[in-house]
């Protein structure tokens, strides 16, 4: 038993029964141990989000960052993002709104934010470019686990010819989660392009 074996099973712990079951006194029944034993390599819940988080991260290369421009890079990374949020959907919402302190996830930040700022953007405005990224594809992974029958033809009202034809089956791949993602991550990268030149001009002025 140690830290990452932990985190390891309080994730699928939450993938099986949601984040209402976890809790310190569940996941020791998950490990076969007593609750006291856990606090030897976790210091309580905040911690072990904190670890799962980690975890998490071992998925998400941020090695893009020192080898390719901040643009190419953030598409990596983000796809690496939504692959890993996508296999843990459950968890999303408390890593979102729990206060970070894992050292991988930050020395990724890192990564983004320097190379944020190699390519021009300004003090401040780096970390919002990263956060604007990260706030899209975890909303993008959970489109991603959404059951089929979210937006479904056959619940469509015969009147409502448009929609209707744009769900059409055969055009399923165009209008998948999956080509949703694609298509509103180049279209906030090449709008984000696109604020860095008119920011760059207007300082130039």
């Amino acid at each position: 038993m140690n830290r990452r074996k932990i985190a390891i099973a309080a994730l699928e712990l939450v993938e099986r029964e949601g984040i209402e079951a976890l809790t310190m006194k569940r996941l020791a029944e998950e490990v076969d141990r007593k609750p006291a034993s856990l606090y030897n390599h976790i210091a309580g819940r905040q911690d072990l989000i904190e670890a799962m988080r980690g975890i998490l991260s071992e998925h998400i290369d941020a090695s893009f960052f020192e080898s390719l421009g901040w643009r190419d890079a953030l598409l990596a990374w983000a796809r690496e993002y939504l692959k890993a949020f996508a296999r843990h959907p459950k968890i999303i919402a408390v890593m979102a709104t729990t206060a970070i302190s894992d050292p991988a996830t930050l020395a990724a930040y890192e990564q983004v934010v320097a190379s944020l700022a190699r390519g021009g953007w300004r003090r401040g405005e780096a970390v919002a470019v990263m956060r604007a990224v990260e706030a899209y594809v975890l909303g993008s992974a959970l489109d991603i686990v959404a059951p089929d029958t979210l937006l479904n033809r056959d619940s469509i009202p015969a009147e409502l010819t448009e929609l209707r034809e744009n769900l059409d089956p055969r055009d399923a791949e165009s209008w998948s989660a999956q080509a949703a993602f694609e298509l509103g991550i180049h279209a906030l990268l090449d709008g984000l392009v696109s604020t860095l030149e008119r920011n760059g001009a207007s300082r130039a002025l």
